[in-house]
């Protein structure tokens, strides 16, 4: 599928829609109509976006509407909301292409929105313009909601294999960020979020050479060159779910990054809530107004007879910190990662949580 021709449609530098004739109207990027969610990256020629729960937003009158749109490796997936409703998922094919996000609707006022459901792992996503249909109109966007949270995590934040029946799944069709409890949460107490979680990261070890205070701070996971702008985002609540992963490899003497780590000797319980506090430090000096809720599970880290909700535990009372609470999701008693129905559990629990003791 091709773009329309426009060969003969004369650019004006000071608007970002163009309409003339029977041709359709396009929309850039950088329009100040569209709304992004998530740390994302704003360019002339596109929009850059990486993270999990990513998304543009803009509201139109008109029935239908293409998007072009780039990515990295063609792995990642979207969902496509309209007027509030999932419509389908969306897998983008490598490089850059034409979709159609939706057709045949009621000629009349309606919301889009595209929400990237798989990790920044997948690569990056680039959004270059919109194509509505000819006559439509982009409208006023949607406020942005007063509430503002960030989530860092781990695969169960991702929504890694929530998709999958056995919960083990690493192929990106299988996971939805769009029910992960993070996004859940967020949905539910009306609140704009960021999402800054890998599948298979720690706090001090990960499956892999990078853990959670080397990320955390990133506009992009795998480029260390790039910070993000912590100014550009001022959360009230900021999530931390972590430590999954570290609770298995500190058991793993033999794997190599428990040896670049630790080298030939398991962290003691001190390192490990020293390693702790360290990272909830960092986000207090990037994020000193905010709310800080420090859970953990719901995977077997918080297994009966587990030493790490003991652990951040201790770290929370070490800091004395009026603004950090504690919330730990029971452990789901099942194998693999946790499903749609485990992760709406947790998001069930953490708004209860929020709701009884954190007003914002």
């Amino acid at each position: 599928m091709k773009f329309l021709s426009l060969l003969f449609l004369t650019f004006i530098s000071t608007t970002c829609v163009f309409s003339r004739g029977n041709h359709a109207t396009l929309v850039k990027n950088d329009n100040q109509k569209i709304r992004y969610c998530g740390r994302i990256d704003i360019k002339d020629s596109a929009t850059i976006m990486s993270w999990t729960g990513s998304s543009v937003l803009f509201n139109f009158h008109g029935n239908s509407v293409k998007a072009e749109l780039g990515d990295e490796d063609g792995n990642n997936f979207f969902d496509v909301i309209i007027d509030g409703k999932v419509l389908k998922q969306l897998h983008l094919k490598k490089g850059k292409n034409e979709y159609t996000i939706c057709e045949g609707l009621k000629n009349t006022n309606h919301s889009v929105e595209l929400f990237k459901i798989t990790e920044a792992a997948f690569g990056r996503t680039y959004i270059y313009q919109f194509q509505l249909n000819r006559g439509a109109k982009l409208l006023a966007p949607t406020p942005v909601p007063k509430r503002k949270m960030v989530f860092f995590g781990n695969s169960i934040t991702c929504g890694y294999g929530d998709e999958d029946s056995a919960g083990n799944n690493s192929a990106p069709q299988y996971e939805d960020g769009y029910m992960s409890y993070a996004a859940i949460t967020a949905r539910k107490l009306h609140a704009d979020f960021h999402c800054i979680s890998k599948s298979g990261i720690g706090v001090m070890v990960s499956w892999f050479p990078l853990i959670m205070p080397e990320m955390y701070d990133r506009l992009y996971y795998n480029d260390p060159d790039i910070k993000w702008d912590f100014s550009r985002y001022s959360p009230q609540i900021v999530v931390v779910n972590l430590f999954q992963n570290d609770s298995w490899i500190v058991k793993i003497p033999k794997n190599p990054e428990f040896k670049r780590q630790f080298g030939n000797k398991a962290p003691t319980p001190e390192f490990i809530v020293n390693a702790y506090e360290s990272f909830i430090k960092k986000l207090i000096n990037h994020y000193p107004n905010a709310k800080i809720v420090c859970a953990l599970g719901n995977m077997d880290a918080t297994k009966s007879g587990s030493p790490w909700i003991g652990y951040i535990e201790k770290a929370v009372a070490g800091l004395g910190n009026k603004n950090l609470y504690t919330c730990i999701f029971p452990y789901k008693q099942t194998s693999g990662h946790p499903s749609e129905k485990e992760q709406l559990n947790m998001a069930n629990q953490l708004t209860t949580f929020i709701n009884r003791n954190i007003k914002w």
